[in-house]
């Protein structure tokens, strides 16, 4: 049996170890399901750990690949490619759309294939540190900026330390750890209305041309946002391509979407085709969001591990609070 999963801290995308735990559990083969004789079977202790086990799947992300992140991840290997051996001006890549339609999923994902990509290319080699993930801060500055840099590296941040040194350090760690790709989520808290954000849009831009590295930013509805005004703005524009992030509609993909998710389960008294019954039911309450509807099933997959049911039903489904946002857009039979 496997051990109890240990809990998630330290486990954040925006720190080195945190994102070769995100690689490795992408690796991983997932907990086998055990019929309910084989269950039955194993001591209360071994029950515990299984069950554990199981939480644990379904609490984690189940990536899906969307059309979405097919699109982002060939979008960004294309760039990478493009960009070896660059001197200046490399182009870049912005994933922009409304909140909750699998953005950072988009962009974890780029990061995960080139960071497999570069291991392949690079068997053995240890010390390279081929993706680097940042989170930007709200009312972010130039030396937040760094500072994320340097937390992801597990580098000193000290008072005394100003925006210099933090990034001779970083750009120093980068270059010996062959750093190609630089994933820059929550952009949108980067105004360039105001001097601070100007400043730290700026730092981002000398963070890129000193890093030999390709950028991909996330960011909500970012083609509309301050980021791509004035001068600062179209030099960004003109560099950037964006990837566009939005609700699914009811089609063939949702479908598929839906069914995926339900393959990736591991209830013991599941009935297949539950759920891909219930695609256009699940599309009216999600709204078409991919991160809701994970949201959705991931939760009435832990509740019916933890009430014993082991199989998911709308009522089930239905138990499941959602996010304020959907409630508002759901008919009100629906609520």
């Amino acid at each position: 049996m496997p051990d109890i999963p240990d809990d998630d801290f330290g486990r954040q995308l925006t720190t080195h170890s945190g994102w070769l735990e995100f690689v490795a559990s992408a690796l991983s083969e997932p907990v086998a399901v055990l019929s309910q004789v084989e269950y039955d079977s194993l001591s209360k202790e071994d029950q515990y750990i299984y069950d554990e086990g199981r939480l644990d799947h379904h609490a984690r992300l189940q990536v899906v690949a969307t059309s979405t992140v097919r699109r982002t991840v060939t979008c960004g290997r294309r760039l990478v490619i493009l960009n070896r051996g660059a001197i200046s001006a490399r182009r870049g890549l912005i994933v922009t759309g409304p909140a909750n339609t699998g953005k950072t999923i988009a962009l974890a994902q780029l990061g995960l294939a080139h960071e497999l990509q570069d291991r392949r290319r690079h068997p053995g080699q240890d010390g390279r540190i081929p993706v680097i993930y940042i989170t930007v801060p709200p009312a972010a500055t130039p030396r937040m900026i760094a500072a994320e840099f340097a937390r992801f590296l597990n580098l000193p941040v000290m008072g005394r330390l100003n925006i210099t040194d933090l990034t001779e350090a970083v750009v120093g760690v980068c270059t010996k750890g062959r750093t190609g790709l630089v994933l820059v989520d929550e952009i949108h808290n980067i105004s360039l209305h105001t001097r601070t954000g100007a400043e730290a849009s700026d730092t981002l831009k000398y963070f890129s041309e000193r890093i030999p590295a390709t950028f991909a930013y996330a960011g909500i509805d970012i083609e509309g946002s301050s980021l791509l005004s004035g001068t600062r703005g179209d030099q960004i524009a003109a560099r950037f391509t964006a990837v566009a992030t939005h609700p699914f509609p009811y089609n063939a993909e949702w479908k598929a979407l839906v069914a995926q998710m339900e393959a990736n389960l591991l209830l013991q008294q599941h009935k297949p085709g539950t759920l891909t019954r219930l695609d256009r039911f699940l599309h009216t309450r999600t709204g078409g969001m991919i991160g809701t509807l994970s949201h959705q099933i991931r939760g009435a997959a832990v509740d019916a591990i933890l009430t014993g049911t082991e199989q998911i039903t709308k009522a089930g489904l239905l138990a499941v609070d959602l996010d304020i946002a959907s409630a508002r857009k759901r008919p009100k039979t629906e609520q």
